[in-house]
């Protein structure tokens, strides 16, 4: 039995990766903010005989003190984590700060992601064939880190924020074998492309019918997502890190995977942290 830790599990492609991982055998713990989902996904998993291997963690990953929980309950739960999936996003459409000081995006869909993947290490070590899958959009639509205004002070838009943690994401992937030497974890960037999910309810009524019309029509179900993300968590690459897009492996070249920017982000993100109080996951 190999154990799962998903971000976002209780929804959307989160919930489908869930059930179907528990539904022939592994454990998974689910990490996500709202206990209705997760009381849901739990009444789910005794339905299909799997309640003794469904964990539901509580946590708002979008703040430090909730992600820095989730680790510790990771840990009351178990000591060895065969994959973790970081799929846990948010859109909004107008700028949002949490209690650290973060804008919500940044919060949310990167930095969590940053902290609990480097907090994560010693348990994945533990295991088999260990990897990280990270749900965001490489090779998808166009970002930019804004370097000198990360928390998007100035001109904030929904997409324009989406775009940015996308960026960071590729960036912390990369800059992961330099931060754990010798790790047998591997480390993906994986972008499903347009999927049937709940991600356009925050929106403006009016986008919120036109995307959800244009999903009815172009985006893939979540059942068909979800298989080609179990076959990297059965099968991790080679590669101490990859990228793929809807299964498309992708060339890690160019501003969005280049060594020495992921460097600058790792050293801003712990700079970061430092500054609110929480101490950045060590390296190995």
């Amino acid at each position: 039995m190999r154990t799962y830790v998903i971000t976002g599990g209780t929804d959307g492609m989160g919930r489908g990766l869930a059930l179907g991982l528990l539904d022939r055998g592994d454990r998974v713990i689910a990490v996500a903010s709202g206990a209705p989902k997760g009381r849901r996904l739990l009444a789910e998993a005794e339905r299909i005989g799997a309640a003794d291997r469904a964990v539901f963690v509580r946590a708002d990953l979008s703040t430090l003190a909730g992600t820095r929980a989730a680790l510790e309950e990771i840990a009351t739960v178990t000591g060895s984590v065969d994959g973790v999936v970081f799929g846990a996003q948010r859109f909004r459409p107008r700028r949002e700060e949490t209690e650290d000081g973060f804008e919500f995006t940044f919060a949310l869909a990167y930095l969590s992601r940053y902290v609990l993947g480097h907090g994560l290490v010693a348990a994945l070590e533990r295991a088999e064939a260990p990897v990280i899958v990270n749900i965001a959009g490489p090779g998808g639509l166009p970002g930019t880190v804004h370097w000198e205004d990360l928390q998007l002070h100035e001109g904030y838009r929904g997409r324009r924020a989406a775009m940015q943690s996308s960026r960071c994401n590729d960036l912390l992937g990369v800059d992961f074998p330099r931060r754990h030497p010798g790790a047998r974890t591997r480390y993906v960037l994986y972008n499903p492309g347009f999927v049937r999910t709940s991600m356009a309810d925050p929106l403006p009524r009016h986008q919120r019918i036109l995307t959800k019309a244009l999903a009815s029509v172009f985006a893939q179900p979540v059942d068909k997502a979800v298989p080609p993300i179990v076959g990297l968590l059965d099968r991790p690459p080679a590669e101490p890190v990859t990228a793929f897009m809807r299964g498309r492996p992708l060339p890690l070249k160019g501003r969005d995977f280049d060594p020495g920017r992921a460097r600058r982000l790792d050293e801003v993100t712990s700079r970061l942290l430092r500054e609110t109080g929480a101490s950045p996951a060590p390296p190995r």
